[in-house]
Formats: structure tokens, sequence, C-alpha cells
């Protein structure tokens, strides 16, 4: 079983937009309509590149993600934006099967989540995609954590909310579950990819998981 982190665990994608935004504004560059759309899943790296070279932030870079993510703790630091359920369900599915975290995520914001939720030892594998080579919608992400899972990954299900992160858990061949954000609804052809569309947490329990098809 793998989860998404942002937007399906906690509802982070409003802060990532803020922030993103905000360093837009102040570095000289331009926000478009498409941006928050096209970011999310992205890797550290691409959406970094993105908001520099892209969006016209006069930052290179490495200093972008820098900026981006040092906001982003202290926001998290500041509260913590769990979804209601999420460290019950993480804790139900984990009593049935093992756990993988694919997150677009950078490593250190991950392992701060998860320590703050007190969930740092119920998942068996935490990947950002700053470890493959490209982020969602590429597989890459979850291939590699059904690789250290020790599985097909047929034999998985990927909890995911954007299209980028449905369309990455389909293309590796999982079985995908769709809970989408109300803010940022998924595409209907990525959405189309799901087995399972589930409106909240609250419908995420082991029997739904293994009636899947």
């Amino acid at each position: 079983m793998v989860f998404d982190l942002d937007g399906v665990l906690i509802d982070s994608e409003p802060l990532w937009e803020q922030v993103r935004r905000q360093v837009v504004a102040e570095y000289g560059g331009r926000w478009t309509d498409e941006a928050q759309s096209r970011l999310m899943g992205m890797s550290t790296p691409e959406w970094a590149r993105y908001l520099s070279d892209g969006l016209g932030v006069d930052l290179p870079p490495d200093d972008v993600a820098a900026l981006v993510i040092e906001r982003m703790g202290a926001g998290y630091a500041d509260r913590l934006p769990l979804i209601p359920g999420a460290v019950e369900a993480v804790r139900a599915m984990a009593a049935r099967w093992p756990l993988g975290l694919a997150s677009s995520s950078p490593q250190a914001l991950i392992e701060a989540v998860l320590d703050a939720a007190a969930l740092g030892d119920v998942f068996t594998v935490a990947l950002s995609t700053e470890g493959v080579a490209r982020g969602k919608p590429a597989p890459d992400i979850y291939l590699t954590v059904a690789e250290r899972l020790g599985t097909n990954p047929a034999r998985c299900a990927a909890v995911e909310d954007s299209s980028n992160g449905l369309r990455s858990a389909a293309a590796a061949g999982m079985r995908v579950i769709a809970i989408p954000h109300p803010r940022y609804p998924p595409d209907p052809d990525a959405l189309a990819l799901a087995g399972l569309v589930l409106p909240g947490l609250d419908g995420l329990t082991p029997a739904a998981v293994a009636a899947m098809r």
C-alpha cells in the first residue's frame, strides 16, 4: 500500500501555492493560471527550475528551492495541516499491509511531517521524487517504492489526489485509489485511471482496498 503525502494526508497544497506565489511576486516573476496544476507532482529540481525559467523568478533554481522549502518548513512548524482521519487511515492500512510513501515533497519535509504526526515508524519506505530521475507523472517514484518494499507494483494500491499523481501510479501498474482535493480536482482523464474514487479518507478501509480488482 503506497500513499501520496500532499493532498492525501496533509492539506498542504494551499500552503505550497501561497509560498510559491509569494516567491514569484517577490523576485520578479509572473504567476500564471495553469502554474499550480503544472507544479503538482513535480520533483524539487523540476519545480524550482519551472519557477526560475518558466515563471521568471530572478533566482537560480537551487536558491528558489531553498527559499520555498524554508518557508514551507516554517509553515508546518506553525501549524501542521493534517487532514482529518489521516493518522487513523494510515494506521488501519499498516495493520494489514506494509506501507510506502511516494511524495513530491522534499525528503526533509516528508520526515518533518511524519515525525510531527507520529507516523515515522509506520512507513517501511518514505521516498521523495528528489531520489528518482523523474517526478510525477513519470512512474519512477512508485516503481522505486515498490522495489524497496520488495513487491511487484501490480500487487500494490496507491492513494493519490492529483492528476500527475494518478498518472504516475497508473503508469507504474498499481491499482489506483483517488481522493480528489475539492480545490484542486484532477483532470477527468486522470481520474478515470482510478479503480476506486473516494470523497475522503473515511472511506479508505482495508475492506475497500481488498475488494479492488
